[in-house]
Order: structure tokens, then C-alpha cells, then sequence
């Protein structure tokens, strides 16, 4: 029978692999194919198509988004339903740089900036400006090299860093940028919600504080109310469509820019005529300016003076004689400065420094003079304070997030005309002219704006307008609206682009979670539909099947968009409502940002060092040393901003990259992670050629002899799981087999060996490599494993082959002969070998030995493994708890006694715990028993011998009927091997009479006087297995020393017959050969 078997798919993917191969296009391979001009090529042409048909192909082909109609489309069997590809057409300007300026600006520069610049003071804020932007920016040139190395497809640094990294970096980085990308989404509704109810509707506040000294709980609960409908609104708009958000985006940006430029205008104003936006200062302290009406404590009325109502605030009665007032009120003046002084007044050098504060310090302008005395409590809600404690590590992680959103440009190379072009451009000039806007954002608002209006992050002083809107031109309501529009903007872009970053990575089905939910789903469907349960259950389960046959998150509706992704992501975004707070929120998805930028910084510097042949960016201006720059800078960044923070985001994209490598990511994108693998091998190989290892590092690498059924499945599965409890994932594991044929022919069935034996090596948790072989002849196949497998310095070193089972009643010698022609080869190659017998009573990975011995019986040195052993065997938790004993055969002239006290000393400078044992071997008469044994051996010997005779003659008349050899198929075992033998046909001899009793005393007599060394070998087996089973029987493992074959071949069914009646009556047994060097010292 002959199995019809394909080597396996690869994982990579197919259209990234080939993106221009069609396997379906029969047509064309029909022409091909009878292409008279390429006749001599037709049998290739399905692998290697024409020129014009691969180019052909080049022009029709577009990298859509994913998500886009066409990839639904593509994967759906209506062919009818196909439409064309939309054109590309968007240049620099429209498809990279304004998408980079839109993401870019955003709710910090208008919300915290001026409190920034207030805080650090000028330079400390230059910077951090200059710090974050100088991060993008090698970020950026990263970025561009990766994304002018070929096509990016939607997913952005997802995509990139997956390809370039491997599978396990790019979901676990792909993760956290859509994390980042999430809680972006809800640092951006949460600032379009502050403007809302601080500077456009403050009216709207559903809760209010019981009193001034009230704390900011009631504002954080608007916040959590107003942002979940703000979210839900958002997210029912993405769900209807992202073209009404791609619509409103130019609107958006332009909300941007205008509120920029008024920025600019108000400054420039400003050296001229600067705005009225006087602050009231008590003392030195700043004051509430919507509490009271007139900044003085008293007022004219007519022609009476009367309290203000700044007094009334301060004292207890109105009036001014009897009052009981605040000490500090009574001994300090009421004053009125200048908010704004405006670009020409010098204010710059007043803020040139920082002034960081502690939670509830007041806000204080140092050149005004103040007596400082302690005032009352009760008044301390009338002044403008702190909310939070500052610092410049603070300040960095809120300032960070509005460098990030440099990405835009590379998610939408799809639709560019030349994104190979474009987005390099587009992206750099984007960041340029965002960090001049920064840069000079900073050096205005410190020349035009009063320090203490700067450190007041709501505008409190200034009667609750936005600071920045107060420097504004026309008016302060060109900021509001702005930057309100502008947030609104930034928070549906988020989450729009967070879903299809979700969905890129689970159509790539590199997490399990992804791929397990859809399972998952599908089995609760059909538990509810083939049971009779509850109306309620099943309209569940019909959920259920609904939410399944999406795929959860790998598609949504009909026109691609990703709804069940969307969900999620407000499910997240809804995370970052609830907190409320936006300087809590945009450290968080500072970090994720960083861990990004990282990873793209990281994967153009292992390219670029690797030099992969396909790295060939059109980008040119990089540098493997500006990667390295730029990712060390993300990494300080993310320490500098918050270091719990960063060891909580480092955490979860650990565990995700774990659990991804733990589950197996199937698939293979020629990532630089694999041709750095490559790289360090080459150099630890080359390291390894130097020599031998020391006996300190010797450890036994294993090339493990599987044998194959005739359905090509490993026939002893547990001599796997005997080498992974004897490596525990350590060393060198080679999984050998052979195959009898030829190479040609069985080269299917090679593939299909290779798949099941590493299936059954990952069933049984064996790191290692996989080796089958074909060969004429098993023997010859085994030898060439022995030779050939390996590496350089990485070679096996030990040989672990199964026992011949059966060999006793089989007539044919082929099995014990390949097995004992295996034996010779390790010799000859010095290599250490094991035999694991009865190996089908060897525990599994999942039993657990909470007693018992692992006995060791030396009877000759080869080395030392048979110490080495057992304590390898010690460490895995299956025989863990088992204890070790050591038994040593003392002859007639041995001191038993000195030799037990030698072997304990040795031992403890081996230091290994172990039990000692002499056993005294002094009888040396030979019993009627080994002269029995010996006789039935050699009568069975002659029987056999006589039987194969008659059979060799049989063939040779049946020979011209029997079937052509090559037409079979012939699975050989690693201990079968079909060779045809060589069988001598003795003469005939003159035939004489004996009787039984004179047959028998020949008998008997040849082997006493013609070949005492067999009576002798067969006296020495029979009597260590006596002891060994009297000491050992209870024993969970034996392990002893394998004695050589004969040196004369004839005796090699003598030499399998020794072994058996050695380990007769043994459960578990483990026979070792030394390789002929010490594998283990008393040295350090």
C-alpha cells in the first residue's frame, strides 16, 4: 500500500509569501502549461509561473486596509459580489502629513500645556518637549525605513513590528498599542468633557459639591456620567459608519488649525495691546476670581464704604469694626495684576524656572509682598490650589501623548499613491512642524502670560476661562470651541482605528485567546441546540452563535467593519471614563505608546545590523545607532514618566508574549527575531568548534532512535517522554528514524514521519529536532544518523535506542542484528549509549513517584554516568522524591568493607546523596543452571540456523514468482531491516546414526571444552541478575552497565541472549554504555 502523503503547509502567510501567485487560476495555468514556446519548463510552470503572468499579477495587485469591503469580498464565494479595488490617489499632503498634524495636536496643548510651562518653567518645558519630539522623531526615521522595505498593510506599527519582530513581539506590542490606542480614546473624550462642563456649560454639572471646601469628588462624577454618554454616542456613530467620521475629520483638523493660528494672532496682539484678564491677589496668594465681584475689601456705595463682598468671603460679619475676619486676610493687601502682560513686558524671565507644588499648596506669585501668617482653614477654598503633587517626571508622562499619533501616515499606505514616498516625507515634516509649534507654544506662553494664570491648570484666577483661550484672537471662544471639536475629532479617529488594530491582529490568528473564544462559542451553540433547555438559554446561545460566526473579533458586519472589536474597545475606553481624571489617564497610554515606539525603534536596528537580503529599505536616511538612540530614549521615557507604570505595561507585554510563545504562534513571517537567532547560533557554533566541552558543562545530548508503524506513528512513545524527563528542555535533543527506500519514491512519506514525530514531541514536551532519513538499509540509515546529525560543536553525544522486543521468537536474525550492529557504531564513534527496556512501564510526564529507589548497579566504570544518571533524572518532578542507591560487586580479593568506605567518600565529592551498597560475588562455581541455560542457547542457535537454511532454499525456487521488490512498499523499523542476507549453504555431510543420549553428550561436551566463554559470560548473567533482583526487585528504576558485543560477529546471538538473562525479572531497566570519556568530577 502506498501512502499518497504532502509535506505540510508552511505558516507563514500565503499572500505575504506570494502575493502575486494565484493558485486558483486555472486558466492561465492551462496556458502555461501548452505554451509551445515554453515546452521545455511546462512541468514547472504551476511553481514557477511566467514572467508576464507574475507581472500580470504585480500591476492588478493592492494592499486594501483590513477591514475594507474588498477583504470580505475576497474571502466570500459570490464571485458576482467582487468589485474593483478603489484607486489610489491620496498624495504627501492628504494621505500622511495632515492625518499626522490631526493626530498630533491634541487635547494637551490645549488643556495642560500653559500649566506645564507654568509648573517646569520655560527650559525645564523645552525640554521636555525637546525630549518627546526628539523620541518620535528617530522613532519616525525608524519607521520610515520599515515602511519604505515593502508594503505596509493596515495595522500600522502592528504590522511592522510583527514582521519584523516575529509573531510573539507583535501581538504582544500589537496589544499594547491598541491599548494605547484605547485609553487615547478616552483621554480624548475626557478633555472634550472638561471644556464642556468648565468653559462651555458649566450649568450642565449634574452633581455639585456641597460647598467651596468641597473636594473635586462631584466634578470626577460629571466626568464618569458625561463621558460614558459621550463614549456611547461616539461609538454608535463609528458602528453606523467610519465614512461620516472620515467626513467630519477635514472639519476636525481644521477646528486644529484655526485654533492655532488664533494662538499665534493673540500673542502677536499682545506686544501692542494686550487682553484684559486682570487676577486679584491677596498678599501673594492668588484668588478665586468668580467668588466675588470686586477685587478689594471694601466698596463705594454712594458716599458710604462698605464691605466687598470678598470681606463677607473672609469675615463673619459684615460689619467692619466687629468682625471676626481671617488673620491672614487682615494682615495682607488686596492687589490687582495683569493675567496677560503680553510678549513685550519681560514676564519671561519670571518664568524662565519651575515652581512645582505639592496637592493643596496655593498658588503664589513670589515678587509681591506677603506677611505670612497662618490663616483659617475654612477659608482655604476662596484661593486658587494645586490639585495634584507635580514633578518633571509627572509632567513628562502628560506631556508625552501629544507627540504620539505619528503612525497616521503608515495605516494609510494603502490608499497612497507612492507610500513609499509619501510617508516618509509626510510623516517627518508633520513632527517638525508639530515640535516648532511646541517649542514655540512654550516660549509664548512664558513671555505673554503671568506665571501664577500659568500654574492654574482650570483658570480659576482669570474667572473659569480656559488659560490659553485668554491669550487667544479674536476671543477665548475661537480656543473653546476649537479645541472642543478638535477632541471630539481625535476621540472618534481612536475609535475607529482601535478596532481595526484589534482586528488586523486576531485575523493574523497568532493569539490563541482569539482563536479559542471562536471555539469556545460555537461549542455553546450546539450544547443549546441538540438540548432541550430554557427559551432563555437559547436566545443566549442564539447570541451566542451570532457572536461566533463573527469570529468574534476578526470580523463584523457585512461591509467589514469590526463591531464586536468595537465593543470591546469601549468595554476598555469605558476603563479610562471611570478614572476621570485626565492626568492619570495619559500616563497610562503613555506608557503603551513608548513600549511601541520601542519596538519599531528595535526592529529597524536588528534589520539593519542582521542585513537581511531583504531588507532593501528606499528610505535611506537611517542609522542602526539612531535606532539604538531612539529606543533607549523610549525606555527612559517610560521610567522617567512613571516607573510603576512602565513595570506594569513591560508585565503585560510579557505575559502576552509568553503566553503567545507558550501556546505556539503558527506563523512564520522571516522575522528579524529568527535571523538574529540565526546569527547568535552561527557565532555560539563557531564558539563550539573550538573544542570539546569541559567535563563541568558535559551533559548528555541525546539523538533518540524512534521506531515507525506501519501507518508512520511513533510505535514507543515513551522513549520521548523518557528524554524529556531525562533533559527537562535542557541541551541537545535530535528525534532520529529511518525509512527503508528510496529517497525519491518516499519522500512524502518522509514529510509525514517529520509531522508525527513532531507532533508526538510536543504531545510529550520535547524541545529538540526532528531527523528522518531514507536509506537501502535500516542499518545503513542508523549508521548515517550517527554520523551526520548535529551541527558544528552541537552534536549528539549519546545514543538512546529502543530494546528489540520479540526478537527471541522471530525467525528472522535482521532485528537483533540491526541492533547490535547500532551498538558497535556508538562504540566506534565514542558515543554514550542508553537502552531503555520495558520502556513501556516507564511513568508518563503525569505520574509522580512519592517513594521509592533509583538503583544504580556499577559494575565497571565507563566514565561516570551511571552517577550522572540519576541525578539528571532527580531534577524532573516525576522522579524527584525517588531516592538513589549504588551497588558495587566485590570479588574473592576485594576488601568489601574499604571499598564501601571509598565509594561513600567518592560520592560526597561528587556531591550526590546516595545510599552505598557492596554485594560480594565469591562463589565462582559454575551451576548446572548456567550449563543449562548455555545448552538451551546454543541448541536454539543451531535450530534457527538450520531454519533459515531451508528457507534460503526455498526462495531461491519461488524466486522467478515472486514480485518485483521495488513495487513494494517496505516500512522498515529501526529494528527490522529487510536487507537481503547473505546465507552460506553448507555442503552436505555423510549422514551417520547417533542416538538421542550420544547427540546430547556431543552437545554437551562441545560446549564444556570448545567454548568455555560462553558458559563463563552466561555463568556471570545468570548471577548478577540473581543479586540484582534479590536487592532490586522493588526498585522503580535499574539502571547497569551494558556489556560490548563479542568482537566475532558469530556470536552475536550469544552476546542478545546474555543481555536477556541479565535483566531478566526487572520491571524498568535502563542499560548504559559509557562513550569513553569522564562525564563527570570532583572538581569545582
Amino acid at each position: 500500500m502506498r501512502f499518497k502523503c504532502h509535506p505540510p503547509a508552511g505558516h507563514g502567510n500565503h499572500k505575504e509569501d506570494s502575493p502575486f501567485l494565484s493558485s486558483s487560476d486555472s486558466a492561465s495555468k492551462r496556458n502555461d502549461y501548452y505554451d509551445k514556446n515554453l515546452a521545455l519548463f511546462e512541468e514547472e510552470l504551476d511553481i514557477r509561473p511566467k514572467v508576464s503572468s507574475l507581472l500580470s499579477r504585480l500591476v492588478s495587485y493592492t494592499n486594501v486596509t483590513q477591514g475594507a469591503k474588498e477583504h470580505e469580498e475576497a474571502e466570500s464565494a459570490d464571485a458576482s459580489r467582487r468589485q474593483m479595488p478603489k484607486s489610489l490617489n491620496m498624495g504627501t499632503l492628504m494621505g500622511v502629513y495632515l492625518p499626522c498634524l490631526q493626530n498630533i495636536f491634541g487635547v494637551i496643548l490645549f488643556l495642560r500645556l500653559t500649566w506645564i510651562v507654568g509648573t517646569a518653567g520655560v527650559v525645564q518645558s523645552f525640554l521636555i518637549v525637546l525630549m518627546c519630539c526628539s523620541c518620535t522623531m528617530l522613532t519616525a526615521i525608524s519607521m520610515s525605513a520599515i515602511a519604505t522595505n515593502g508594503v505596509v498593510p493596515a495595522g500600522g506599527a502592528y504590522f511592522m513590528i510583527s514582521r519584523s519582530l516575529g509573531p510573539e513581539f507583535g501581538g504582544a506590542v500589537g496589544l499594547c498599542f491598541y491599548l494605547g490606542t484605547t485609553f487615547a480614546a478616552a483621554m480624548y473624550i475626557l478633555g472634550a468633557i472638561e471644556i464642556f462642563l468648565k468653559y462651555l456649560i458649566p450649568q450642565a454639572a449634574i452633581f455639585h459639591p456641597a460647598d467651596i471646601h468641597a473636594g473635586s469628588g462631584a466634578m470626577l462624577n460629571n466626568m464618569r456620567v458625561y463621558g460614558t454618554i459621550c463614549l456611547s454616542l461616539m461609538a454608535v456613530v463609528v458602528f453606523v459608519g467610519v465614512k461620516y467620521v472620515n467626513k467630519f475629520a477635514s472639519l476636525f483638523l481644521a477646528c486644529v488649525i484655526i485654533s492655532i493660528v488664533s494662538i499665534y494672532a493673540g500673542a502677536i496682539k499682545s506686544i501692542f495691546h494686550p487682553p484684559e484678564f486682570p487676577i486679584c491677589m491677596l498678599g501673594n496668594r492668588t484668588l478665586v476670581r468668580d467668588l466675588f465681584d470686586v477685587c478689594g475689601k471694601t466698596v463705594v456705595v454712594g458716599n458710604d464704604t462698605v464691605p466687598s463682598q470678598l470681606w463677607k468671603n473672609f469675615c463673619s460679619s459684615e460689619n467692619s469694626s466687629s468682625a471676626h475676619c481671617d488673620e491672614y486676610f487682615l494682615q495682607n493687601n488686596v492687589t490687582e495684576i495683569q493675567g496677560i502682560p503680553g510678549l513685550a513686558s519681560g514676564i519671561i524671565k519670571e518664568n524662565m524656572w519651575g515652581d512645582y507644588m505639592e496637592k493643596g499648596q496655593i498658588l503664589e506669585k513670589a515678587g509681591l509682598s506677603s506677611v505670612d501668617v497662618h490663616g483659617s482653614m475654612e477659608t482655604f477654598g476662596f484661593y486658587v490650589s494645586a490639585d495634584i503633587a507635580t514633578s518633571f517626571t509627572l509632567l513628562v508622562g502628560i506631556f508625552f501623548p501629544s507627540a504620539t499619533g505619528i503612525m497616521a501616515g503608515s495605516n494609510r499606505s494603502g490608499d497612497l499613491r507612492d507610500a513609499q514616498k509619501s510617508i516618509p516625507i509626510g510623516t517627518i515634516l508633520a513632527i517638525t512642524t508639530t515640535s516648532l509649534v511646541y517649542f514655540s507654544s512654550v516660549v509664548l506662553f512664558g513671555a505673554c502670560i503671568e506665571g501664577a494664570v500659568l500654574r492654574d491648570k482650570f483658570g480659576d484666577a482669570v474667572s473659569k476661562n480656559l488659560v490659553v483661550g485668554t491669550l487667544s484672537w479674536p476671543s477665548p471662544w475661537v480656543i473653546v470651541i476649537g479645541s472642543f471639536f478638535s477632541t471630539v475629532g481625535a476621540g472618534l479617529q481612536s475609535l475607529t482605528g482601535a478596532p481595526r488594530l484589534l482586528q488586523a491582529i486576531a485575523k493574523d490568528n497568532i493569539i490563541p485567546f482569539l482563536r479559542h473564544l471562536h471555539v469556545i462559542c460555537k461549542m455553546l451553540f450546539l450544547k443549546c441546540k441538540y438540548v432541550m433547555l430554557t427559551a432563555d438559554c437559547c436566545f443566549l446561545s442564539l447570541c451566542v452563535h451570532v457572536f461566533a460566526h463573527a469570529q468574534v473579533f476578526g470580523h463584523g458586519k457585512a461591509n467589514g467593519e469590526p463591531t464586536w472589536a468595537l465593543l470591546l474597545t469601549g468595554l476598555i475606553a469605558e476603563l479610562g471614563i471611570l478614572i476621570a481624571s485626565l492626568d492619570m489617564v495619559a500616563p497610562i497610554l503613555s506608557m503603551f505608546f513608548l513600549m511601541c515606539y520601542l519596538f519599531v525603534n528595535l526592529a529597524c536596528a536588528v534589520q539593519t545590523l542582521l542585513r537581511t537580503p531583504n531588507w532593501r529599505p528606499r528610505f535611506r536616511y537611517y542609522h542602526w545607532a539612531l535606532s539604538f538612540l531612539g529606543m533607549s530614549m523610549c525606555l527612559a521615557l517610560m521610567f522617567i514618566s512613571s516607573w510603576y507604570y512602565a513595570i506594569v505595561a513591560m508585565g503585560i507585554a510579557g505575559m502576552i508574549y509568553k503566553y503567545i510563545e507558550y501556546q505556539g504562534a503558527e506563523k512564520e513571517w522571516g522575522d528579524g527575531i529568527r535571523g538574529l537567532s540565526l546569527s547568535a547560533a552561527r557565532y555560539a557554533l563557531l564558539r563550539l568548534e573550538a573544542g570539546p566541552p569541559h567535563t563541568k558543562n558535559w551533559r548528555p545530548q541525546l539523538l533518540v532512535l524512534l521506531k515507525l508503524d506501519e501507518d508512520l506513528h511513533v510505535k514507543y512513545p515513551r522513549m520521548l517522554t523518557f528524554a524529556s524527563q531525562l533533559k527537562a528542555g535542557k541541551g541537545l535533543t535530535i528525534v532520529g528514524s529511518v525509512i527503508q527506500g528510496n529517497f525519491l519514491e518516499y519522500y512524502g512519506e518522509t514529510q509525514a514521519s517529520e509531522q508525527a514525530i513532531k507532533n508526538m514531541m510536543e504531545i510529550e514536551r520535547v524541545k529538540g529536532f526532528c531527523q528522518v532519513v531514507v536509506a537501502s538499509k535500516v542499518r545503513e540509515g542508523i549508521a548515517h544518523l550517527i554520523q551526520s546529525c548535529g551541527l558544528g560543536g552541537m552534536k549528539h553525544n549519546t545514543v538512546v535506542m529502543g530494546w528489540p522486543y520479540g526478537w527471541r521468537q522471530s525467525e528472522d536474525p535482521r532485528a537483533w542484528k540491526t541492533f547490535i550492529n547500532t551498538v558497535r557504531c556508538t562504540t566506534a564513534a565514542h558515543l554514550a549509549l542508553m537502552v531503555p527496556k520495558n520502556v513501556s512501564f516507564y511513568p508518563s510526564n503525569h505520574e509522580r513517584f512519592t517513594d521509592g529507589y533509583i538503583d544504580v548497579w556499577w559494575i565497571v566504570h565507563d566514565g561516570g554516568m551511571l552517577m550522572l544518571l540519576p541525578f539528571l533524572l532527580k531534577q524532573h518532578k516525576v522522579w524527584r522524591k525517588c531516592k538513589m542507591r549504588i551497588f558495587t560487586v566485590a570479588q574473592m580479593d576485594d576488601n568489601s568493607i574499604q571499598m564501601k568506605k571509598d565509594l561513600a567518600t567518592f560520592l560526597y565529592q561528587l556531591r550526590l546523596e546516595a545510599e552505598v551498597e557492596v554485594v560480594e560475588m565469591h562463589n565462582s562455581d559454575i551451576s548446572a543452571y548456567t550449563y543449562e541455560r548455555t545448552l538451551m542457547m546454543e541448541q536454539r542457535s543451531q535450530m534457527l540456523k538450520q531454519m533459515r537454511l531451508s528457507s534460503a532454499e526455498r526462495d531461491r525456487e519461488v524466486q522467478q514468482y515472486s514480485l518485483d521488490r521495488h513495487s513494494l512498499i517496505r516500512m522498515g523499523s529501526l529494528y527490522s531491516d529487510e536487507e537481503e542476507e547473505t546465507i552460506e549453504v553448507l555442503p552436505e555431510k555423510n549422514q551417520m546414526t547417533w542416538t538421542s543420549e550420544k547427540i546430547e553428550a556431543e552437545r554437551r561436551n562441545r560446549i564444556l571444552g570448545n567454548d568455555q566463554s560462553n558458559v563463563r559470560r552466561m555463568h556471570t548473567a545468570v548471577k548478577l541478575n540473581e543479586v540484582i533482583v534479590n536487592r532490586s526487585h522493588d526498585a522503580r528504576l535499574v539502571l547497569l552497565n551494558m556489556p560490548g558485543p563479542p568482537r566475532n560477529p558469530e556470536g552475536d546471538e550469544n552476546y542478545m541472549e546474555f543481555l536477556e538473562v541479565l535483566t531478566e525479572g526487572l520491571e524498568r531497566v535502563l542499560l548504559v554504555r559509557g562513550g569513553g570519556r569522564e562525564v563527570i568530577t570532583i572538581y569545582s
